[in-house]
């Protein structure tokens, strides 16, 4: 049994899928608890499924590929911060909070 990453919609689950480098999809899946805690962290949701169960449900989604205990090969994005900037009326441009990781 692989543990798969999924996401609330509703009061169901969807699976997850990611990209590849080349740009194309893929599902992928991890042989631990522990392995999918630490590549995406403590409040991702996730079901556990059989290899042919996840195939099953990424085929429709046009995901032939699966990816078993991946590794983050991109670098971390920092954090971004709003910069105030004057508006041709000369009021300055509302501030956002800098974007953080959903938890």
């Amino acid at each position: 049994m692989l543990h798969v990453p999924v996401r609330a919609v509703g009061t169901a689950f969807a699976l997850r899928l990611f990209k590849q480098r080349d740009g194309s999809r893929c599902a992928v899946a991890f042989t631990s608890a522990t392995a999918l805690t630490m590549l995406l962290g403590p409040a991702q949701r996730s079901v556990r499924l059989a290899e042919p169960a996840l195939r099953a449900l990424a085929a429709p989604l046009g995901t032939t590929t699966l990816v078993i205990d991946p590794q983050l090969v991109a670098p971390p994005v920092a954090a971004r911060t709003a910069v105030r900037t004057s508006r041709a009326a000369g009021h300055a441009a509302p501030r956002f909070p800098a974007l953080q990781p959903q938890r």
